[in-house]
């Protein structure tokens, strides 16, 4: 029998068992590899880049619970719409919550991120609850989508800009890369007022409160691992569940 460590794997993906093996800008992910995939032995495939964008396991379960317990009934479309390897899309499906989940990844620029996510939820036997789409989410979503608005979250893990961000007390939002959280909320409150920004752990609040515009408080949660927090949920419409 072919173990994951003896499969040949597509061009740019990777599965390292050795710290030998890793390119060292990447060495301190892998070493909190099983924070990040607790099945990563079962043959967890990852980019390189990957790596720097995938929310670990713990923080991903935790999401996926309270965004099940939050949104009403009614809400039974989820959409990732950066699936990157699977980490939060595996999670979403695990739960059980969500009659249908689209998880969405830029095929035509990075088509080895989808395989790597498509081939972490088998590991988690959750694939066939997964429709994949290839393409980029500010075009698939209203394309396909914006029929099943009424009953649609969208779930919205997008870059950073890179580890830089980390150099910032506050964090402005406004000049996040490659999209500010002005095109993001635009973009996605076109199929939905109901979506949920998973956003760096400094950012400016202030910034984040310009975007309610019912006048009632958006919901902000820091998710933590280890007594330290790893980022921040901004719950838009009724996600936050109240």
């Amino acid at each position: 029998m072919t173990t994951p460590e003896q499969a040949p794997l597509p061009d740019n993906i990777h599965h390292y068992t050795s710290i030998s093996e890793v390119p060292y800008e990447i060495s301190k992910y892998w070493h909190q590899r099983h924070d990040i995939f607790s099945k990563y032995d079962d043959g967890i495939w990852m980019t390189d880049a990957a790596w720097y964008g995938i929310t670990p396991e713990p923080v991903a379960s935790r999401i996926a619970t309270d965004l099940a317990g939050q949104a009403p009934a009614s809400k039974t479309v989820l959409v990732d719409a950066f699936a990157g390897a699977g980490g939060n899309t595996i999670q979403f499906a695990l739960s059980g919550r969500w009659s249908q989940i689209f998880a969405v990844e830029r095929g035509k620029w990075h088509p080895e991120v989808l395989k790597c996510a498509k081939h972490n939820a088998e590991v988690y036997g959750v694939a066939k609850k997964i429709f994949w789409i290839s393409g980029d989410a500010f075009v698939e979503l209203p394309r396909r989508l914006k029929k099943l608005g009424k009953s649609t979250v969208v779930f919205a893990s997008p870059p950073w800009g890179g580890p830089a961000y980390t150099d910032y007390e506050v964090f402005d939002l406004s000049v996040m890369e490659p999209y500010s959280l002005l095109h993001l909320y635009r973009s996605f409150s076109t199929v939905t007022k109901d979506m949920v920004l998973y956003l760096p752990r400094t950012s400016d609040l202030r910034q984040l409160a310009m975007y309610d515009d019912e006048g009632e408080k958006l919901k902000v949660v820091h998710y933590c691992m280890h007594g330290a927090s790893k980022a921040i949920c901004v719950y838009f419409g009724a996600t936050g569940g109240g």
